[in-house]
C-alpha cells in the first residue's frame, strides 16, 4: 500500500537516509567522545522529533513504524540468543537462573506496586506494565558492556538476563492484559489459559524446531555458505511471523530460543554468522532508538508529572535493587558483584514498544489511564540509559569490577622481547598478559612477576579464562609467522583491527608471499621478525622507557640513540599507541617513549628513565 504524503513530510527513503545517518553518526560520535552511544541515539531522536518538528513517524512513514519496530527488536534478541552459549555461563549460572525465575516474578510485582502507589495508576494497567518492566534491554545492555569493559561474571549475569529476560517481561505483560480482558469481556478464562498455553508450548517448539533444522542443514552442507545469512534472515523472520500469529509477542521466545540453539550447536560457521548479526544489530539498535525517541510528542510528554518521576526513581533505586538481592541470596556471589548488577538495570526497546501496544488495547477497553503507559515508559528507558550510561564504568571501577586506567595489553608469544616489553609496560601501570602454548617459554615471565597464560588465547579455555575485557590491544610476536597472522585476523573484529599487532613476516613484501591487507595486523618493531629480535636480546638489547621534556626533546633522544627501534608512546593522560610504519611518536614534552635499545647505549644523564 502506497503511504499518502503530508505536507511537510519526509519520503520513507529519506525517513531511512535520516535515521541511518543519525544513528550511525551518535554511534561515531559516542566513541569519538567517549561517551554512552545510547545518550547521544536519545538526544538525536529527541532533536530531530519533537525538539525540532523535522521528522515525525507517524506522519511520515505511518504504517510501516511498527512492523519495522517488530522485526528489529525480534533481529536483536535473535542475536543476543546468539551469544548465549550455555558453557560459557559456568561461575555464572546460579545467579542467572535466579535472576530469571525468581527476579522476574519479584520485580514484576515490586513495578506493579510502584506503578499503583507512586504513579497512580489502576491495578489493571499496573499489572500489565509491571510485567513488561522485568525487562532490562539487551539493546541497551550490550553497548554499555562493550564501553564499561566489566570483568566476566558480572557482565554474563546482566548480558543473559537482559535476553532471556526480554521476552518473558513481553509474555508476562501479555498473560496480565488476557487476564484484562477476561475480567471485561464475555471471554472465559479457560479459552485465555488455554491460548497462552498453546501459544508459549508451539512459541519454544517452533523456535527449538528452526534451530535444529538450520543447524543440521548448514552442518551437511546442504546451504553453500554465501547463502547461510540470508536463508538465516529468512527463516527468523517467518517462525517470528508464524509464532506471532498464534500468539501476540510470542514471537520473541520463538526467536531467542532459536538463537540460544544455534549458539549452542558447534556450528563452523558460527562465528561468521554471529558477526554479520553484530553488525545489523548495531544499525538495528540505533534505528530504532532514533525512531521511538522521534515518535515521542509534546502532548505525551505533558503526560509526566512529579509522581512518574517518583515512579521512575522508586524504580531505580528500590524496585530494581530489593529484586536482584532478593533472587541472589545463598549464592557464593560477592557482594561488590551484587551491587553492580543491583544497581544496573537499563530499559530498552522492548518496553517502550510493547507498552506503546497494550497501552493502545487497554485505552480500547475503557482504561484511559493507559494512555500513560508509553510516555512513562519512555521516561524511564531515558531515565536508566543516561544514569545507566555515565555511572556503570565509574561504579563498575569503584567496585573494583572494571578495568581501570589504559586498556591492557596481550602478548601472544613468549620470549626475551615479550617479557622485557611486557615489564616496561606493567611499571607505566598498563595491564600486561603473555600467553604462550608452550609452557618453558613463559619462564622468563614468570621469572619477572609478569601474568601469563598457559594455553592458546584463540581456545575456549582462554575465552573462559582470561578477562578480556581488562584489554584493547594484542601483539603476536611468536615465533610462527602464520600462527601470529591467524591470532591477529581472528582477534581483530573483538579488538578492532587498528589495536591488533604482529612482527613482520618472513619474506612478505615479496608479491608470493604478501597477503592481503584483510588479513594479519599491523607490524611492530620496525622490519624485525622474531629471529632478528632474538639475536638482539641475546646481545643484551632490552625495552627502555624514556621521558620526554623540554629540555630533553624527541631529536635529542634520536641522536643519544640511532639504532634503537621506537616501540609504542605513552602519554600523560594514559593514551598507549604503538608505532608502526604508519605512525611516529608525537614526542610531547611528559611523553615516554618505549624502545628496544642495545645494551651499550646507556640511557644519557638528562633523561630520566
Amino acid at each position: 500500500m502506497a503511504l499518502e504524503s503530508q505536507a511537510g513530510a519526509l519520503s520513507p527513503v529519506m525517513v531511512f537516509a535520516l535515521v541511518g545517518a543519525l544513528g550511525v553518526g551518535a554511534q561515531w560520535l559516542a566513541w569519538r567522545l567517549r561517551m554512552p552511544a545510547i545518550v547521544l541515539m536519545l538526544l538525536a531522536g529527541l532533536a530531530v522529533g519533537p525538539g525540532l518538528g523535522l521528522f515525525d513517524p507517524a506522519r511520515d512513514i505511518g504504517p510501516l513504524m511498527a512492523p519495522m519496530v517488530a522485526i528489529a527488536v525480534a533481529i536483536i534478541l535473535f542475536e543476543g540468543g546468539l551469544t548465549l552459549n550455555l558453557q560459557s555461563l559456568r561461575g555464572a549460572a546460579e545467579g542467572v537462573w535466579r535472576l530469571v525465575l525468581i527476579g522476574a516474578p519479584v520485580g514484576w510485582l515490586g513495578s506493579t506496586l510502584a506503578l499503583h502507589y507512586a504513579a497512580g495508576l489502576d491495578w489493571a494497567i499496573a499489572a500489565v506494565f509491571g510485567g513488561i518492566m522485568i525487562v532490562t534491554g539487551p539493546t541497551v545492555i550490550a553497548p554499555l558492556l562493550r564501553q564499561a569493559r566489566l570483568t566476566r561474571r558480572p557482565a554474563q549475569l546482566l548480558q543473559w538476563e537482559a535476553i532471556v529476560n526480554d521476552p518473558v517481561g513481553a509474555l508476562a505483560a501479555v498473560l496480565a492484559f488476557e487476564v484484562v480482558l477476561v475480567l471485561n469481556t464475555s471471554e472465559t478464562a479457560v479459552s485465555a489459559v488455554w491460548a497462552m498455553a498453546r501459544g508459549i508450548t508451539l512459541a519454544v517448539a517452533l523456535g527449538l524446531a528452526a534451530g535444529w533444522g538450520l543447524s543440521r542443514t548448514f552442518r551437511e552442507g546442504k546451504v553453500p555458505e554465501f547463502m547461510k545469512v540470508p536463508v538465516l534472515f529468512a527463516v527468523l523472520l517467518g517462525v517470528f511471523a508464524l509464532s506471532d500469529r498464534i500468539l501476540h509477542e510470542s514471537g520473541l521466545l520463538t526467536v531467542t530460543v532459536m538463537g540460544v540453539y544455534i549458539a549452542n550447536a558447534d556450528l563452523p560457521s558460527y562465528a561468521e554468522l554471529r558477526r554479520f548479526k553484530e553488525h545489523a544489530t548495531v544499525l538495528l539498535v540505533s534505528g530504532v532508538f532514533i525512531l521511538l525517541a522521534a515518535s515521542m510528542d509534546l502532548e505525551a510528554l505533558a503526560l509526566l508529572d512529579a509522581r512518574a518521576a517518583l515512579f521512575v526513581a522508586i524504580t531505580i533505586l528500590l524496585v530494581r535493587p530489593l529484586t536482584v538481592l532478593v533472587s541472589l541470596i545463598g549464592t557464593k556471589l560477592p557482594l561488590n558483584e551484587r551491587l553492580l548488577v543491583a544497581f544496573t538495570g537499563p530499559r530498552g526497546v522492548v518496553l517502550v514498544a510493547v507498552a506503546g501496544l497494550f497501552g493502545e488495547r487497554l485505552v480500547a477497553l475503557g482504561f484511559e489511564d493507559a494512555a500513560r503507559l508509553t510516555p512513562l515508559a519512555f521516561a524511564l528507558v531515558a531515565a536508566t540509559v543516561v544514569l545507566h550510561g555515565f555511572s556503570l564504568r565509574p561504579m563498575g571501577q569503584i567496585l573494583g569490577l572494571a578495568g581501570q586506567g589504559t586498556p591492557g595489553v596481550i602478548i601472544t608469544g613468549g620470549s626475551q622481547f615479550a617479557a622485557s616489553l611486557g615489564a616496561a609496560l606493567r611499571a607505566l601501570e598498563v595491564p600486561v598478559l603473555i600467553s604462550d602454548p608452550n609452557r618453558s617459554r613463559l619462564r622468563t615471565a614468570r621469572e619477572a612477576g609478569l601474568p601469563t597464560f598457559f594455553g592458546d588465547i584463540l581456545s575456549e579455555a582462554a575465552e573462559h579464562g582470561v578477562e578480556i575485557m581488562n584489554f584493547g590491544r594484542i601483539l603476536a610476536v611468536s615465533d610462527n609467522d602464520a600462527y601470529n597472522t591467524l591470532v591477529a585476523t581472528d582477534l581483530a573484529p573483538e579488538f578492532g583491527r587498528e589495536n591488533v599487532f604482529q612482527l613482520k613476516r618472513a619474506k612478505q613484501e615479496h608479491a608470493r608471499h604478501a597477503l592481503p591487507a584483510s588479513l594479519g595486523g599491523r607490524n611492530i618493531a620496525g622490519d624485525l621478525g622474531y629471529y632478528d629480535l632474538a639475536r638482539r636480546m641475546t646481545d643484551g638489547w632490552k625495552v627502555r622507557t624514556t621521558e620526554l621534556t623540554d629540555s630533553y626533546t624527541l631529536e635529542d633522544w634520536q641522536g643519544d640513540n640511532p639504532d634503537a627501534i621506537v616501540l609504542a608512546e605513552f602519554g600523560r593522560a594514559g593514551a598507549l599507541t604503538f608505532i608502526t610504519g604508519e605512525t611516529t611518536p608525537k614526542g610531547a614534552s611528559g611523553n615516554r617513549l618505549l624502545a628496544l635499545a642495545p645494551a651499550r647505549n646507556e640511557t644519557p644523564p638528562r633523561a630520566k628513565a
